[in-house]
């Protein structure tokens, strides 16, 4: 464990490389590996630095204790990040990277998920990419003809409130990359998943223009916090 609460003014005065080495984040994670670290301890590793007046611990906790959680800090853009005393662009831009890493890795479909089977299945895909924005993001799923996933591609990002798309938008890269069939994927980042007019009448125009390419459209996923409307499933496409 790291210095206790009582030895906190002695610590923002002591750079982390003077500590005893078995207090030391960096040599703590190569010895008994990354799990046995705290938050606060792998943001440091991260951050490295401290203010001068805080060691890169301190700052991590207090970016915690500020913020609340990692979640949060995951979702923050660079210029969120950069109005926290402490964060400058670079250490802004090495989170930004670390936890968009983790939402890849996450979201990194294994073996026996390439083939889509069903709404559930896109969620696990695109949920851990989409759960923490705070706009509007637009996704195309290009299909094989066997339901095999072949790419995921965002389309368009809108603001907090809406992401405009237009069906061009959308099948260019599904003719580009020879598509049997497509899926579409968009966020609320208000945490309802209820879809509005505008997104039961962007579905009707995909819908229309997959019959004219000869490329369908099986569905129309919304996903909100940690749920998803499928509008195949409500009857809307």
């Amino acid at each position: 464990m790291g210095p206790d609460s009582s030895s906190r003014e002695s610590e923002t005065r002591t750079r982390i490389k003077d500590w005893p080495e078995d207090e030391r984040p960096r040599e703590k994670l190569l010895r008994q590996g990354a799990s046995i670290l705290s938050d606060g301890e792998l943001l440091a590793l991260l951050i490295r630095s401290g203010t001068g007046k805080e060691t890169a611990i301190d700052l991590g906790r207090r970016i915690l204790t500020e913020q609340r959680s990692l979640r949060t800090i995951a979702g923050m853009s660079a210029n969120e990040l950069m109005r926290i005393h402490g964060i400058g662009e670079a250490k802004a831009v090495e989170l930004l990277a670390a936890f968009e890493l983790g939402r890849r890795v996450q979201g990194a479909k294994m073996e026996e998920r390439t083939t889509i089977r069903s709404p559930e299945d896109v969620f696990r895909v695109l949920h851990p990419r989409l759960r923490d924005l705070k706009k509007e993001v637009f996704y195309v799923l290009l299909l094989d003809s066997k339901n095999g996933l072949q790419r995921e591609q965002e389309v368009t990002s809108g603001t907090l409130n809406a992401s405009l798309v237009h069906p061009r938008e959308v099948f260019k890269p599904a003719i580009d990359f020879l598509a049997a069939s497509v899926i579409v994927v968009h966020n609320h980042p208000s945490g309802n998943p209820e879809p509005s007019g505008e997104d039961k009448e962007i579905t009707k125009q995909l819908v229309e223009a997959g019959k004219i390419l000869g490329i369908p459209l099986h569905d129309h996923i919304i996903i909100a916090g940690n749920g998803y409307i499928s509008l195949a499933e409500r009857g809307l496409l």
